[in-house]
């Protein structure tokens, strides 16, 4: 994990960091994002994407957009931390491989402290996911396990059940 003395300026300074600040402005925009479309006329269900593949990302995000959903997507465990402290989704779509000092795991955990909204994990590994749903008591209700490689129209019914049973 992370140390997080390694990227703190020095005592006293009062500033932050390059990487501080760069992760401040883009959680902040983040979040504003979230708030701009809760004040909107319809509301959307929100979707929160964290996932590392550029290109798998832009795809899940596409086909959520364009089934009506509000989706933000962040690339990182970081990202994804600093997003949810600010704004809780109404689903989270988690890479549980994430590259960095965070990974999914990291994420879900820091997650189930504070909330119990549906996340749907998508990753190659299968044993480890039934392991922490069975130890956990977790259910399908409130946390899935999509296999990679998928097809997209079973993450978009996976997606759809787990928003219908959180608001249902």
């Amino acid at each position: 994990m992370h140390n997080s003395d390694d990227a703190d300026p020095a005592p006293g300074s009062g500033s932050m960091s390059w990487s501080e600040g760069k992760l401040a402005r883009e959680t902040d925009a983040l979040a504003h994002s979230f708030q701009e479309q809760l004040e909107g006329q319809q509301i959307l269900q929100r979707i929160l994407v964290v996932e590392d593949d550029p290109t798998l990302a832009t795809l899940e995000a596409e086909i959520l957009t364009a089934h009506g959903y509000s989706v933000v997507t962040v690339n990182s465990g970081e990202l994804a931390i600093a997003t949810l402290r600010r704004s809780i989704p109404d689903l989270v779509v988690l890479d549980l491989e994430l590259t960095g000092d965070i990974n999914g795991w990291d994420v879900l955990l820091m997650l189930r402290t504070s909330s119990a909204i549906p996340v749907l994990l998508t990753t190659s590994s299968t044993g480890e996911v039934r392991k922490y749903i069975h130890s956990r008591g977790e259910t399908r209700l409130t946390l899935d396990h999509l296999p990679k490689p998928y097809p997209m129209q079973t993450f978009l019914k996976r997606v759809k059940r787990l928003l219908s049973t959180a608001t249902g």
